[in-house]
């Protein structure tokens, strides 16, 4: 992952024209309060995690370039952390950064391998400074391995670890997004990782190094899969297995308005309370798991629900046990009932954005504010995590 060129060029584009501001103080709220973690900026997973982390409650303070721009509240990625502004390739920057080392207790970076050594901060240097300090590093092939210094994408990284290869219809693998590999094969890895080595240094003073790969998560995230090859009811090929399509009970449906509808009745009474719920005779199409009937099963539901628009759709089956929903857009989703009852999502500044996940009945997390200007923290964030001031970079 380049990330440094890609900032760069996103940043250059797209430079918030807001004036800079102090962010209003900080009430950290959440079980993670208290802990205090240290973010060299990135893009994606990196900054993923730290703001799942931020939203917990901790205390996230991203080291930016001097310099860099901003995107404001848009910055969803980069909500409720404070910024202190470092070049470090300047002697007074690097002590300064040392020092926060020296009292963080999770250290994110998300280059590529080698990139913090030779900025002198590799965790060999960040274990010296801290020997507590639980070090997560972000990369999408890992720390080591023949792939481990060659550039990468999302889409690379799912596609070797087997994951792709299994997503879309027959005739081609179609991208899940980047939720499966930057998100959910790398960020909630790296965050479930940091975590645990945080309980490890708290119990024992000693910290450790966290090699979060893509590669890793993403082939994690499969563990189902290869428990239901090892069983015998799953087959490589795509669209022709009981979760990616192939089943007449598992898959989405176009409807008369051209808008589409998902239904997953995998437990028999289920399946049979659909069939009736739609009027066809379940025994005309049993919902086995063995694939014998599912495509002549497919192209009859197919039929059936383009009679009818996906409202009339949600009237009849939203809400029954026949495991259906609507296939929503991210307005739509926005304004269902259920969501907004939740407040799944949440405004800030304007700007909706996914509420912290998940909940705690008594540490509820909150997010923290929005993406502040970069480096208007440094006076703050020295004073409450008590390091001496340095001179400004340049001065």
């Amino acid at each position: 992952m380049d990330t440094i060129l890609f900032l760069e060029f996103v940043t250059n584009v797209t430079i918030s024209k807001q004036t800079n501001r102090e962010l209003e103080e900080m009430k950290a709220q959440g079980p993670l309060k208290g802990v205090k973690v240290l973010e060299f900026v990135g893009l994606g997973p990196a900054p993923f995690c730290g703001m799942m982390l931020s939203d917990m409650g901790a205390d996230v303070v991203r080291i930016d370039r001097p310099g860099a721009g901003s995107l404001g509240a848009a910055d969803v990625l980069a909500r409720g952390r404070r910024s202190v502004a470092l070049n470090l390739k300047d002697e007074a920057d690097q002590a300064l950064a040392r020092q926060m080392i020296a009292k963080a207790d999770i250290l994110l970076e998300g280059y590529r391998p080698g990139v913090m050594e030779r900025l002198g901060f590799g965790p060999e240097v960040a274990l010296s400074l801290n020997p507590a300090l639980v070090y997560g590093r972000m990369t999408g092939w890992g720390q080591y391995g023949p792939l481990a210094h060659a550039a990468g994408h999302d889409i690379n990284y799912i596609a070797l670890t087997g994951a792709l290869g299994a997503i879309g219809p027959e005739d081609q693998p179609v991208p899940p997004l980047n939720l499966v590999g930057d998100f959910g094969g790398g960020a909630m890895y790296l965050a479930f990782g940091v975590m645990a080595g945080l309980h490890h240094a708290r119990t024992t003073g000693e910290g450790q190094v966290v090699d979060a790969a893509i590669v890793d998560g993403a082939a994690s995230l499969m563990a189902s899969q290869y428990q239901l090859r090892a069983l015998g009811i799953w087959n490589t090929s795509r669209a022709s297995n009981l979760l990616d399509g192939g089943a007449h009970f598992y898959r989405t449906y176009r409807c008369a308005d051209g808008k589409h509808v998902s239904v997953g009745p995998i437990e028999a009474e289920f399946y049979a309370l659909l069939c009736e719920k739609i009027g066809i005779d379940a025994a005309d199409y049993p919902a086995d798991w063995s694939g014998r009937n599912w495509k002549e099963a497919n192209p009859v539901l197919e039929m059936v629900f383009a009679r009818k628009s996906r409202a009339e759709w949600c009237e009849i089956l939203e809400g029954t046990d026949v495991c259906f929903a609507p296939v929503l857009d991210y307005e739509e989703a926005a304004e269902h009932p259920h969501m907004v009852e939740r407040q799944v999502f949440q405004e800030v500044e304007g700007v909706r954005q996914p509420a912290p996940a998940p909940r705690f009945s008594r540490t509820p997390g909150a997010i923290q504010g929005p993406a502040g200007q970069v480096g208007v923290d440094r006076d703050s964030v020295l004073k409450d995590w008590a390091i001496e001031a340095s001179p400004v970079s340049g001065e």
